[in-house]
């Protein structure tokens, strides 16, 4: 190992305080390479723009989530989990390639490929005996999924589409997907997903492990949930947030971004309740799959030695700070869904440490016994899947491409902007301030703590090879 590299890989340690229906290609007929015995089973369930806070036993009192709710009472749910950020408009490419490889948001991608020397997670557990399936979004290049998956069901290339006529493929094995075998699909894409995993969960047999990822492209607009789920939100009912605004106070540079113009400007009570009746209703509806999903794992007799994991890809706005995308630092953007349950994880317990979820992948291989591939960044929170009030990383990096970066202690936040020949800075008390409302940058009284964060930030960055340090 080089020096630099171990002095990043030392770094990295230390600022985490590292701590221990559609016809569907058959996976019973595919033979493991390597005799496991009785390891878990893995079922990740993976949602599209939900932010951390739409849960309704985490907080949410407005969102009906029974099955999320369940799966809350059954784990241990992270409640500061969060992306490091993206180098682009679609933060869930690099955010998808950070969960698989277990890599930083610099060295993750290249313009959506996952490179070939960075082994996936399941092509890791691939190598290891699992059979590894998948139905849903991939957003990624299609060699990694190739290499990545034994069998699967309907994929999803794309980012967003019609949720009635989404645009997928049948797995292949063989990994070429010609255009000439797309199909259009016949029924809601969160139908569509879980139907294929439910199929799979009835047909594996239990004698081989296997790892289950379900990527959904709900709640991602266009949000037009099926009218059962509409009808159970009443705009005129709910609440804005608490840090609404009509626009944002200062250019970030995305005003023309295509989430950004989903409402016109300025955002107004109405429209921003109307847009979270149908965010709601989208994840409800996503929920109720998810139920039938784990209904079908439970049906299934494996239930006892499967690690079901839930998590988010990015959060969205939806008009807080006057914002309605992801192409942000606040909290309502990065932070993200977590719950993980199963064999030796607590019940029904919180763990608020900052982690990325990027550190699932060798959480999951230390879960798993499985040793973690020298490729992988991310730290292990496993320990915490047993004592939730340790602590696991004291602090987080945070980048949205060369436009905005953070760094986020329990305590504070500090945002650095650099939109054309602009600087904005803004600090958050975000214990007491959790809207992130009241920027204390400017106040005599915080210079300290803004120079602290400010030698943290540039700490992070050298350390990850950030393509824009400035001073």
């Amino acid at each position: 190992m080089s020096r630099n590299r171990s002095s990043r890989r030392s770094f990295l340690r230390t600022a985490g305080m590292i701590s221990l229906g559609a016809a569907m290609t058959s996976c019973a007929s595919r033979t493991a390479r390597v005799a496991v015995g009785k390891r878990p089973n893995v079922l990740l369930l993976f949602s599209d723009d939900q932010r951390f806070s739409t849960i309704h036993a985490l907080g949410c009192r407005q969102i009906a989530t029974p099955n999320l709710d369940a799966l809350v009472r059954r784990g241990t749910s992270f409640t500061h989990a969060c992306i490091m950020g993206g180098n682009q408009g679609a933060v869930c490419v690099p955010s998808r390639a950070m969960l698989l490889t277990g890599r930083t948001l610099f060295r993750c991608e290249q313009k959506g490929a996952i490179q070939s020397e960075h082994l996936t997670l399941p092509q890791h557990l691939k190598d290891n005996g699992y059979v590894t399936f998948i139905a849903g979004k991939w957003h990624n290049d299609k060699p990694s999924l190739a290499r990545s998956f034994s069998c699967g069901g309907p994929i999803f290339f794309g980012g967003m589409a019609d949720h009635l006529a989404t645009p997928v493929q049948d797995f292949d094995p063989t990994g070429r997907y010609p255009a000439d075998r797309a199909r259009t699909a016949d029924r809601f894409s969160s139908e569509l997903f879980a139907d294929a995993a439910v199929n799979f969960l009835r047909s594996h047999r239990g004698d081989t492990p296997f790892f289950a990822y379900v990527p959904f492209t709900a709640p991602h607009d266009p949000r037009m949930a099926p009218e059962t789920y509409r009808e159970m939100y009443d705009p005129r009912t709910l609440p804005l947030p608490e840090n609404f605004l009509p626009e944002h106070p200062f250019d970030i540079g995305e005003r023309n971004v295509r989430d950004e113009l989903l409402a016109p400007y300025p955002r107004t009570p109405d429209v921003v309740r109307r847009h979270l009746a149908d965010y709601y209703a989208m994840i409800t509806h996503m929920d109720a799959q998810i139920g039938r999903v784990l209904a079908a794992l439970d049906q299934s007799g494996q239930a006892d030695n499967t690690i079901v994991v839930f998590a988010g890809d990015n959060g969205l706005a939806v008009g807080q700070h006057g914002l309605f995308g992801k192409q942000n630092l606040y909290d309502h953007s990065v932070r993200v869904p977590l719950i993980l349950a199963g064999p030796g994880i607590r019940r029904n317990a919180r763990s608020n440490t900052l982690c990325y979820l990027l550190d699932l992948y060798p959480t999951l291989c230390q879960c798993l016994g499985l040793d973690t591939p020298n490729t992988v960044e991310g730290l292990s929170f496993a320990a915490n899947l047993q004592d939730p009030g340790r602590e696991h990383r004291p602090n987080v990096f945070l980048a949205y491409r060369n436009l905005h970066r953070a760094v986020r202690t329990r305590q504070h936040k500090l945002i650095e902007y650099y939109v054309g020949n602009e600087r904005h800075t803004q600090l958050f008390d975000v214990q007491r301030d959790p809207w992130e409302k009241t920027n204390l940058a400017e106040q005599a009284q915080q210079a300290g703590t803004l120079a602290r964060l400010r030698s943290e930030l540039a700490q992070w960055q050298a350390n990850l090879g950030d393509p824009m340090i400035r001073a």
